[in-house]
């Protein structure tokens, strides 16, 4: 009898070892954090002034602010982010009225240097830019060199880069 108790009592411990439950759940797995970046440059600017370095949109870039309103419409973002500068703000300003989240100014210059993205960790977000910070963000989170500077005449590109764990991954629409 004790051998059959023995037997039933290792039986049982070997069970309870090789469960693969558990009552908690990793606070901070980094492998399965999932933060998505939605990238868009600032729409068409007034280029009536050449001198002037902080134009804002003109007609048509308010139209195409408006349109980024509603094709962004059905993505919860967590955070909206545009540079310091007009244009990029008027691009901003629909989709942060439509979603009732501030916006947040950033140097596209020094984002790199600060904890941005430590806070925008497991998060959506938007990041209004320019045609030459957009990929460089792009690249910065891929890891590699893959994208050029957007040319003067595109407006409607959207960059959604995906980031979970160590793996990044990257896709374009052209909404023109």
């Amino acid at each position: 009898m004790k051998i059959l108790t023995g037997i039933l009592v290792l039986l049982w411990v070997v069970l309870i070892s090789c469960s693969n439950e558990t009552t908690e759940k990793p606070i901070n797995n980094q492998e399965n954090v999932t933060t998505t970046y939605y990238l868009i440059r600032h729409a068409e600017k007034d280029r009536s002034n050449p001198d002037n370095e902080n134009p804002e949109l003109n007609e048509e870039g308010f139209a195409r602010a408006q349109n980024w309103a509603s094709i962004l419409s059905d993505i919860d973002l967590d955070f909206i982010y545009a540079s310091n500068y007009k244009r990029t703000q008027q691009t901003a300003l629909p989709i942060s009225k439509s979603k009732n989240i501030q916006v947040e100014s950033y140097d596209p210059h020094k984002v790199y240097e600060t904890n941005f993205f430590e806070k925008t960790e497991g998060k959506q977000i938007l990041v209004v830019g320019h045609s030459n910070t957009v990929p460089a963000f792009v690249n910065h989170v891929l890891g590699e060199e893959r994208y050029k500077n957007i040319p003067d005449s595109i407006d409607g590109r959207l960059y959604i880069v995906t980031k979970m764990g160590n793996q990044s991954k990257s896709l374009i629409l052209n909404l023109e």
